[in-house]
């Protein structure tokens, strides 16, 4: 497993809203869903993106994708200048601004919803809704708000997203999943990546990153891990420290805590069974680690996540 592999691996859609949208102006949707990373691909027609703040607008074209880092609200219209006619809540509640639902209104079949079919305007919209879908690591690197091409896969998913047929939810989540790690590999190669994703190209501190992410559940030290990659265990603690950022056994905490806040999502996974598989010797371990970086328990933090 690569570095972006690794790292991308929590973006795994499960059930995520997808929803293509058609449109005719004057239209303006006011995003306020709270979403961690929100996926618009432009299939037809443009339209703007308007973060909140003292930022220009952005134009999306076709074949653009955008990627929006939540939860800050921010304004999709067909002119910067439009105000909202639409405000859209957590759990994708559809409203005019005086609170009216358009659930039923605006809604013109699977998977498609807007104020016209034969709309001049075509959006593809893909929401992680969960924090635990998204590796922290990953949304701490990136900017508010990224566009890049979508290629091919946005045809692909354009296809796909008004079928209904059976495991439809499965293709729809992986194929969100690809749209999102293409943008983001894009846009890493195009602008400067984070140190993480820049260390995996050393041939030592790349190698000790493989490996821990690999197998998180082995009882590695740094001595262990240097053995394994040939280097003394000062020279890979320096080394690692110097371009990664952290530690590497503090990066190991985060991988490890990372991998268990998506298995507690599980029904059937006990805090035990966690911890063994992301290479803690106990349920307590887990739990004291688990509430020392992210703020709560790993019980508090199923509760909130089935909620």
């Amino acid at each position: 497993m690569d570095q972006l592999a690794a790292l991308l691996d929590g973006p795994r859609a499960r059930g995520a809203f997808l929803l293509r949208s058609i449109l005719d102006p004057p239209w303006s949707l006011r995003i306020q869903d709270e979403a961690p990373l929100s996926v618009i691909a432009q299939v037809a027609g443009e339209s703007w993106i308007v973060l909140d703040g003292d930022r220009d607008p952005v134009r999306l074209s076709p074949g653009q994708v955008a990627i929006s880092r939540g939860p800050q609200p921010y304004t999709v219209a067909d002119d910067p200048a439009t105000t909202p006619q639409i405000v859209i809540h957590p759990g994708q509640r559809c409203v005019t601004i005086d609170g009216e639902s358009l659930y039923e209104t605006m809604d013109l079949g699977i998977r498609t919803w807007g104020n016209s079919l034969g709309g001049g305007t075509v959006l593809l919209t893909g929401t992680y809704n969960l924090e635990g879908e998204v590796s922290r690591r990953l949304l701490e690197a990136l900017p508010p708000l990224i566009v890049q091409p979508g290629g091919p896969l946005i045809e692909l998913l354009s296809a796909e997203i008004v079928k209904d047929e059976p495991g439809q939810e499965a293709v729809l989540d992986r194929l969100l999943d690809l749209l999102l790690i293409a943008v983001l590999r894009s846009h890493f190669a195009t602008y400067e990546a984070p140190a993480w994703y820049r260390a995996m190209g050393d041939p030592v501190v790349g190698k000790a990153m493989r490996m821990l992410h690999n197998n998180p559940a082995h009882p590695w030290t740094v001595a262990s891990l240097a053995a394994q990659v040939g280097v003394s265990r000062a020279s890979l603690a320096r080394r690692f420290t110097e371009l990664v950022g952290e530690p590497p056994m503090a990066f190991l905490t985060d991988w490890r805590l990372a991998l268990a806040a998506d298995l507690l999502r599980e029904p059937d996974a006990t805090i035990g069974s966690v911890a063994a598989k992301v290479g803690y010797g106990s349920p307590f371990a887990l739990s004291a680690a688990f509430k020392r970086v992210r703020g709560v328990s790993p019980q508090a933090y199923r509760a909130g996540v089935s909620e």
